[in-house]
């Protein structure tokens, strides 16, 4: 009992370090944002991934640029919200409510804070460059980066911690990484955000994510017992 005492206590101060981290990382990319200090390396960094001669030409070839957009796309309203839904019924199908419950809880409040920010502080889209996606929302924070890293952290956290094997467990996690990481990539390559506003998409949408691993350290993610039937007593 004290063992799994002390490990709980090691486990939230993790997260509880983790999480002000991302939080902190989000207000301090926003407030150097607000006083206009990081517009210079936001410049730099996106007109890296131009073409010097050409700055509405992204560098590669076309076909490149047709796969940032599919790579973009995986970060969408559309496409989160589609795999959400797949994955909360696979939940539920497994018997798994408390996981269902924290993965469409998580997506959505990452949604709201998303947009609530994006007014609060109504920051220009590029201008530098021709967008290479539709655009029709402020631009800090990316909600692209936002809801990717809040779904597809979570979800890998989800699965994970129902995967016994520690081989899988580390797969899923860094396949979750490298989609959040090029799909925040992509929103600068395509020219629809500044670099910072990508950083403070993912602080933000990792922030969403260490909620549900908190939230799912305090429910436990044991057997789901909903609809699961009685188990006869054994015959002495």
């Amino acid at each position: 009992m004290l063992k799994l005492m002390r490990r709980v206590e090691s486990r939230a101060l993790l997260l509880v370090i983790a999480a002000a981290g991302a939080l902190w990382g989000f207000f301090n990319v926003a407030s150097e944002v607000m006083e206009g200090d990081t517009q210079t390396l936001d410049r730099r960094f996106l007109l890296m991934l131009r073409n010097p001669a050409n700055p509405a030409d992204p560098i590669g070839p076309r076909s490149f640029e047709e796969v940032m957009r599919d790579v973009t796309a995986l970060g969408g309203f559309t496409v989160v919200t589609l795999v959400t839904v797949v994955a909360t019924l696979a939940f539920l199908i497994h018997r798994r409510p408390r996981h269902a419950l924290i993965l469409a809880a998580t997506v959505g409040l990452a949604d709201v804070s998303s947009e609530m920010l994006k007014r609060v502080y109504d920051r220009p889209r590029p201008d530098l460059v021709p967008h290479g996606a539709y655009v029709y929302s402020a631009s800090f924070p990316s909600g692209h980066s936002t809801l990717s890293a809040a779904m597809y952290l979570t979800l890998a956290m989800l699965v994970a911690s129902l995967e016994p094997h520690r081989g899988a467990k580390v797969m899923v996690y860094v396949l979750a990484a490298l989609l959040v990481l090029s799909i925040g990539v992509s929103r600068v390559y395509l020219g629809v955000h500044w670099p910072s506003d990508v950083i403070a998409g993912w602080s933000l949408g990792a922030d969403w994510a260490l909620a549900a691993w908190w939230m799912l350290s305090l429910v436990g993610h044991g057997e789901d017992i909903v609809g699961k039937p009685a188990t006869a007593p054994k015959a002495s």
